[in-house]
C-alpha cells in the first residue's frame, strides 16, 4: 500500500460490530485505524482481519508492558495478525524493548509479510506532572518523554508514542526520521474528555507528529468521512 495516511481513527468500543460498521463509513485511503485494549479483548483478532482485509493500516494498541519474553512472543502473533503499528511501553525497559524489536523482525521475515512499524509508548496523555511525581518520578513531563524516547531508539524502535505538546522537542532531539505518534489530538471546539495534555490537528504537525490519534471527533460525528476529511484538509494546510 503507497498510501501513508497521517490520521489514525481510535476506534475505542467494546462492540465489533460498530467498529466494523464504522468501516462503511470511512476511508482507507485517508486513515488508519487504532484498535485498543477494549475492542479486542472483547472480540478477538477477527476485527482487526477484517479491517486489513478491507485495505485499512491496523494500529494494534495493547501497550505490551510485560517480561522480555512475554512481550517478544506477543509481538510474533501481532506480526503474524498482519497489523501496520504495534506499541510497547518504553517503561518495560531495554531488554524488553530489544526482544520486541528482534521478534517482529524475525517474524514478519519468516512469514513474508511487511514488518510492522515497532513504537514505544512514552508518557500517557492522560497524565500530568503531579501524576508522575505521585509515581516516583521527578524530573519533568518532557524530559522524562526525552529520556524514554531515546532509550527506545537506542533499542532499534521506530518512533514513540507522545503527546504533541512534547513533539516539537522530541523531533529536534530525535531527528526526521523517528515516528512521532500523538494521541490526545483534539479539534477547536472539541472537548478534552480524559486527555490531560492537548493539542489541535494543526499545532500537532506544526509541532513535527507524523501520525495523528483521534476518536470521539471523528467516530462520534454524524457523519465521520465528513470530519475526518475535514481534519486532513487542515493537517494538510498546515504541513
Amino acid at each position: 500500500m503507497s498510501i501513508d495516511p497521517r490520521i489514525i481513527v481510535a476506534l475505542d468500543f467494546a462492540d465489533p460490530a460498530r467498529a466494523l460498521a464504522l468501516l462503511e463509513r470511512l476511508d482507507p485511503s485517508a486513515c488508519a485505524l487504532k484498535v485498543g485494549k477494549e475492542l479486542f479483548v472483547t472480540a478477538g483478532p477477527e476485527p482487526v482481519r477484517r479491517m486489513i482485509e478491507r485495505g485499512f493500516r491496523v494500529f494494534l494498541d495493547l501497550k505490551f508492558h510485560d517480561i522480555p519474553n512475554t512481550v517478544a512472543q506477543a509481538c510474533v502473533a501481532a506480526t503474524r495478525l498482519g497489523v501496520w503499528m504495534i506499541n510497547v511501553h518504553a517503561s518495560g525497559g531495554r531488554a524488553m524493548m530489544l526482544a520486541a524489536h528482534e521478534a517482529v523482525t524475525r517474524s514478519a521475515a519468516e512469514h513474508g509479510v511487511p514488518r510492522p512499524l515497532l513504537v514505544a509508548v512514552t508518557v500517557l496523555t492522560s497524565l500530568n506532572a503531579d501524576d508522575l511525581a505521585e509515581i516516583g518520578i521527578a524530573d519533568s513531563t518532557e524530559n522524562e518523554v526525552l529520556r524514554l524516547a531515546k532509550l527506545a531508539a537506542s533499542c532499534g524502535l521506530d518512533g514513540v508514542v507522545c503527546s504533541a505538546v512534547e513533539a516539537a522537542a522530541l523531533r529536534r532531539s530525535m531527528g526526521p526520521g523517528f515516528k512521532l505518534v500523538t494521541p490526545g489530538i483534539r479539534p477547536r471546539g472539541v472537548g478534552v474528555d480524559d486527555q490531560a495534555r492537548v493539542v489541535t490537528p494543526e499545532d500537532a504537525i506544526a509541532n513535527g507528529a507524523d501520525y495523528l490519534v483521534i476518536g470521539r471527533p471523528i467516530t462520534a460525528a454524524a457523519d465521520p468521512l465528513a470530519a475526518l476529511r475535514d481534519i486532513n484538509a487542515s493537517v494538510k494546510a498546515r504541513a
